[in-house]
């Protein structure tokens, strides 16, 4: 993520419910711990810049460096862990380790906490609001024994706003003391509404989030869990695309990936298998026209070579369609450049007279729906514990996250801020030029 003037003023105070005054059943394992390179203490802090270069340039006292605080056990916490009752809710679309997050805060939360009350929320905000019937499940160790092997949640999910009176009054009726929302932005705006009426009610109700994008497009967090699942997965769409490609005269693959907003998925799967010669993202406009244009490029490389694999991800070149409306979250609607290119390159080479094979691979459901890879399945279940530790801290409008590889506490505010996108001159994006050869703008 590019730094942009002002980071100085940007508030990482993350907001608590109280002091702590109950011993922590987890205290005994962090007494005798001091910061080191792989542990952060409770008291230090966790500096936003991690160049001399950028930390110089602020011209601050160490004090007001920015800064996040720092995630896992704390010594003393804000909730009776036997007066506690969780509610925990899926918002959004499919991402892979959803399953994984939900029975990592179910397992810290019963056997090292001892919280015997747990929730489960159905069909995302929908299932807190009366009209639509959802009812609830109870979450024990044996009810979310072995979810993790399989995609989706158990839970269900949805799109779309609903009323935070509404849903806080559920909250109040079911008892709830602590609410953890997986879910992207639009959920955790919502988590915002709700933190809000939670507090002009005077209720002392935690709302921690952990950030679900698969895109990994959530600002302040390193990495988005699933992303590394979705990227080896679309890997292999590339590659298939590839033999698909050379196995035939001026043989194109074509594969859309996703990507609404941020080319992050369609970056690292072309440098995972290397097989790709375009590679569009929303960050970086093109064009489809004249000689630096991608389809005089891409019959270029056709002619040369006998073959191209073009990626591309859902978001790029939107600026050449027509817009398509919004979604029932209020996510613009996004017109569908695969298909698009596909038309497009296919005209072009017929116009030119040239023989072209393509084909076209979309693999985004398959995608979401998988479980978690081994290393997204470590990382969930870390983040699961570091929102549970935070959430008995009593800190609330939150999202946990890692951060220079420490895991920290974000402010709701700041994860929906902005977007995390690539860099067009950073380090990721000059990558794919030099594994792709392709210029640095396509028209």
């Amino acid at each position: 993520m590019a730094l942009s003037a002002g980071t100085e003023d940007w508030d990482f105070s993350v907001a608590s419910l109280g002091p702590c005054r109950v011993d922590s059943p987890l205290a005994p394992l962090v007494e005798a711990r001091r910061t080191t390179e792989a542990y952060v203490d409770e008291g230090d802090r966790v500096l936003f810049d991690d160049t001399i270069s950028m930390v110089a340039a602020r011209g601050l006292p160490i004090e007001r460096l920015p800064s996040f605080e720092p995630g896992g056990p704390r010594r003393r916490i804000y909730f009776d862990p036997a007066k506690t009752r969780v509610a925990i809710v899926t918002c959004g679309g499919l991402c892979p380790g959803l399953n994984d997050v939900i029975r990592g805060l179910v397992l810290e939360l019963t056997e090292h906490y001892g919280v015997q009350r747990i929730v489960g929320i159905r069909n995302g905000y929908q299932g807190f609001v009366a009209k639509y019937g959802r009812d609830v499940v109870d979450l024990t160790p044996d009810a979310v024994a072995g979810i993790n092997e399989h995609g989706g949640t158990i839970l269900g999910t949805s799109r779309g706003q609903q009323d935070p009176e509404e849903i806080v009054d559920c909250l109040e009726r079911l008892g709830i003391t602590m609410l953890f929302v997986i879910g992207g932005d639009g959920s955790m705006r919502g988590a915002i509404g709700i933190c809000r009426v939670v507090g002009e009610r005077g209720l002392k109700i935690s709302v921690v989030g952990v950030p679900k994008t698969i895109d990994n497009d959530i600002p302040f967090i390193n990495q988005s869990f699933g992303f590394q699942t979705a990227f080896s997965r679309a890997a292999e769409s590339i590659r298939t695309a590839h033999v698909e490609a050379r196995t035939v005269p001026n043989g194109v693959g074509l594969v859309r990936l996703m990507g609404r907003h941020s080319g992050f998925i369609a970056c690292y799967a072309a440098l995972a298998k290397n097989d790709a010669d375009f590679v569009l993202i929303p960050e970086v406009p093109f064009t489809l026209h004249g000689t630096n244009g991608l389809l005089a490029r891409l019959r270029k490389r056709v002619i040369e070579r006998g073959h191209a694999v073009v990626v591309v991800a859902e978001g790029a070149g939107q600026e050449l369609l027509d817009p398509e409306g919004t979604d029932a979250s209020g996510n613009q609607k996004l017109s569908d450049v695969g298909v698009y290119l596909r038309h497009r390159i296919t005209e072009d080479f017929e116009e030119a007279g040239l023989e072209i094979n393509l084909k076209y691979i979309d693999p985004s459901y398959t995608i979401r729906s998988v479980p978690a890879n081994p290393y997204d399945s470590v990382y969930c279940l870390r983040l699961a514990h570091t929102a549970v530790h935070a959430a008995m801290a009593g800190r609330t409008q939150m999202v946990v996250g890692r951060w220079h590889g420490r895991f920290v506490h974000v402010p709701m505010r700041l994860a929906v801020s902005r977007r995390n996108q690539v860099d067009p001159d950073g380090d990721l994006w000059m990558s794919v030029l030099e594994a792709t050869g392709q210029p640095a703008r396509l028209g």
